[in-house]
């Protein structure tokens, strides 16, 4: 089972954990890395140490680069991809510099390299480390064969919020998913092995709270109690030091009025004196100059001395410790005791990587590329990250019955927008589109009919629906591919509304009134508004943009080549105003009990009180559109036989919850199953439901399996009343089912 690896194998990483942060200081333990370090330390002059803490930003041959390196003015260069000419600027760096310390390339390798694999937030559909690991172990294999050596991902914010761009790059709302899942892909770019000629460094970012910021607007403030910090926000964090994350990216916003890049709590209590990391902090693209923007410091002079003090190795483009820090450690406000330990995480991080001893990358490898093995990676994990939502009728898998099909909507051949946001180095040309597989596999065996009916996501021109109506009178089924354009996710942007783009909505129903079955399937960054579309929908698939191989593995879910099985990885809300929507929610003291008369119910002159003083929307009531968890399959499951190994435990103890699976439809499928867990009274209070544990449980038709979870007592601990983390006796809820609402019930008590 892959929960009980992955507690395995984070316990040892705990110990392994525990037994490095016991060689420190290191070189009285007799640890070789840190001599070296001690000794190049020793032999450095200033200007040296701080070059070592700047990281610039050059794409192309540049001599003020080889200035920098040949001087030592410079220990990191980002956005570089011509293995040669990172040969040459090493080669400045191991052969004509002074102390002939190695350059660590990076480069944005988010969801891919050249092979694109979907984005995160759709790889998170998947509940699979073993497919995100893979993904990773991919982007890494592909970029280092170009000279890349350290990227910054994965983002492992909790994204509650979908009008911020960014939850694309996220791994959803959930903590204990986020963190297994982040986990998984440090390991996939790093190996066992960091050393390793195809391992690159891994940057888990962004510390912390981004995902939070205010009304879904990118770079906003955010206003994070430190329980909810600790609760919520910072697990995945730790999670990711105990799976030996190499590095650490600070945030852009500011928490409670301190910005990340300026955080001693987080990033000296927490990080470094709680968790024990000793790898190094690069602040993000300019953010410790943005420290004046945010008018928490008054110049760039005192924005670099509190970011350095604060804990901040690597100043990422901004120069200010290029330029400041000499002036501030003259001035005292800087201890030389402080330089000289930022140095000292960077350069561990440069021998651990091996590129002390191996800085350069071969220039002749062949066949990394697009590899076909990549490929077929790829397309596995878009087929996986493939949510069905909607399925009247069984509609899908299309059957031999169908013998002809309308293909339309802008996503149906957009070979740029289905790669999603954060790739800049994938090639649309290897973009495999829907269309272009279903002409490919299928194109001799039915009729393919084609009408674009908007030409892009945001197009409002209603010109084109008409053809898009013609060829659907002519069809069996419609194909409608809809969704964003990858420019309306990711980084800065932002939306108020979610609703389907352009003249979409429109298509759809136009193509509806045919009476023709539609089919929507949508690719896009972030959950979208739906709920209209999907009325009119026979059937709706949802995939998160999901990338080179997203066609092929369309046309196989369509045909029932592959069966969907991806879960939503965050809650879908019916309207932008019922954000923020998640399931792991706190309760009120009046908690929405069901039932209650909606906005076009209620009488007029009703009385005050008559609707029922519970919380909820008078337009949309409580639920979302699709809840946390949610996704169905061309089969069906049920759920059976639930127990529990004890129901009175400690905190010391181990439960055992077994639960019967069994597949009751026709297609062998996969289940995601899902057991959450309510602490009902507390010191505080504690959300409705909590996400524990999953696993994937592939089932014959007709089979049925029983499945075992482990859980032990001790996870069930939270920062209480006087923050401080423990499991406090009490009565607890538990579920086990196939996504956040429906399922099983049983509880349990944990005593002292």
């Amino acid at each position: 089972m892959k929960d009980k690896i992955f507690v395995a194998l984070l316990l040892l990483s705990l110990l392994l954990q525990g037994c490095a942060n016991n060689t420190t200081p290191a070189s009285t333990a007799g640890n070789e890395i840190e001599r070296k370090i001690d000794s190049l330390l020793k032999q450095m002059t200033l200007e040296e140490k701080i070059g070592q803490m700047n990281q610039v930003s050059f794409s192309g041959e540049n001599a003020e680069a080889r200035e920098l390196v040949y001087k030592g003015r410079a220990g990191s260069i980002i956005n570089i991809t011509n293995p040669e000419l990172i040969n040459s600027l090493q080669q400045v760096a191991m052969e004509e510099s002074r102390l002939k310390i190695p350059l660590i390339i990076g480069r944005d390798v988010i969801h891919g390299f050249k092979t694109i694999f979907p984005v995160p937030l759709g790889q998170a559909a998947s509940f699979d480390p073993q497919l995100v690991e893979d993904g990773a172990r991919v982007a890494a294999i592909e970029a280092a064969s170009t000279g890349i050596n350290w990227t910054f991902a994965p983002m492992i914010d909790i994204a509650r919020d979908p009008r911020w761009g960014r939850i694309t790059e996220s791994l959803g709302e959930d903590p204990y998913l986020t963190s297994v899942l982040g986990a998984a892909m440090i390991k996939g770019f790093q190996t066992d092995n960091l050393s390793d000629s195809t391992a690159i460094a891994a940057c888990p970012k962004h510390f912390a709270g981004y995902g939070a910021a205010e009304a879904g607007k990118d770079y906003n403030s955010t206003f994070i109690p430190e329980r909810l910090l600790r609760n919520v926000y910072l697990p995945s964090f730790e999670t990711a030091v105990k799976a030996g994350a190499a590095t650490f990216m600070t945030s852009f916003n500011d928490n409670d009025g301190i910005p990340s890049s300026g955080n001693k709590f987080i990033l000296k209590q927490v990080l470094r004196k709680e968790w024990g990391f000793d790898g190094f902090v690069v602040s993000d693209w300019t953010s410790i100059a943005e420290m004046v923007s945010h008018g928490f410091c008054k110049d760039g002079k005192e924005a670099a001395e509190k970011a350095v003090n604060a804990g901040v190795d690597m100043d990422m483009v901004s120069e200010l410790y290029q330029k400041r820090l000499q002036e501030l450690l003259q001035e005292g406000k800087v201890k030389q005791a402080v330089i000289d330990e930022a140095v000292r995480n960077i350069l561990r991080v440069k021998f651990r990587l091996g590129l002390f001893a191996k800085p350069y990358v071969n220039t002749g490898a062949e066949g990394v590329l697009y590899a076909e093995a990549h490929l077929l990676k790829a397309k596995e994990a878009a087929i996986k990250s493939a949510i069905l939502l909607k399925n009247e009728a069984n509609v899908l898998p299309l059957g031999e019955h169908i013998k002809t099909i309308a293909v339309t909507g802008p996503m149906a051949d957009a070979p740029h927008d289905q790669l999603g946001t954060w790739v800049f180095d994938g090639d649309k040309n290897h973009t495999i589109t829907p269309l272009k597989a279903l002409q490919q596999q299928y194109g001799d065996k039915i009729r393919i009919l084609y009408a674009q009916g908007t030409a892009y996501s945001r197009d409002i021109k209603t010109n084109g629906i008409p053809a898009a109506v013609s060829i659907a009178r002519s069809a069996d089924v419609v194909l409608a591919f809809v969704g964003e354009e990858s420019i309306l996710s990711g980084e800065a942007h932002s939306l108020s509304g979610l609703n389907l783009q352009g003249a979409q909505s429109e298509l759809i129903e136009a193509v509806a009134k045919t009476g023709t079955p539609v089919v929507t399937i949508v690719m896009a960054g972030r959950p979208l508004t739906i709920e209209r579309d999907a009325a009119l929908s026979k059937a709706v698939v949802f995939n998160f943009h999901p990338g080179t191989m997203g066609g092929p593995a369309i046309a196989d879910l369509l045909f029932g080549k592959a069966v969907p099985g991806g879960k939503l990885p965050v809650t879908f809300p019916k309207t932008a105003g019922q954000i923020p929507l998640y399931y792991a929610h706190n309760n009120t003291g009046r908690p929405w009990q069901g039932g209650e008369i909606l906005l076009n119910d209620i009488p007029q002159e009703a009385g005050q009180t008559s609707l029922g003083n519970t919380s909820f929307h008078l337009d949309t009531g409580v639920e979302p559109l699709y809840p946390f968890g949610y996704g169905l399959s061309y089969t069906t499951f049920e759920y059976s036989n639930l127990r529990l190994s004890g129901t009175q435990m400690t905190a010391s103890d181990v439960l055992t919850v077994s639960v019967d699976i069994a597949n009751t439809g026709s297609y062998d499928a996969t289940e995601i199953a899902q057991l959450y867990v309510q602490d009902c009274f507390a010191s505080v209070t504690r959300p409705v439901k909590e996400l524990k544990r999953f696993d994937r449980i592939p089932l014959k038709a007709g089979e049925k399996k029983n499945v075992t979870f482990t859980l032990p007592i001790a996870e069930l601990a939270f920062y209480n009343i006087e923050m401080k983390k423990v499991v406090e006796p009490g009565d607890f809820n538990l579920w086990v089912g196939p996504d956040s609402r429906d399922g099983l019930t049983s509880s349990f008590t944990v005593v002292n």
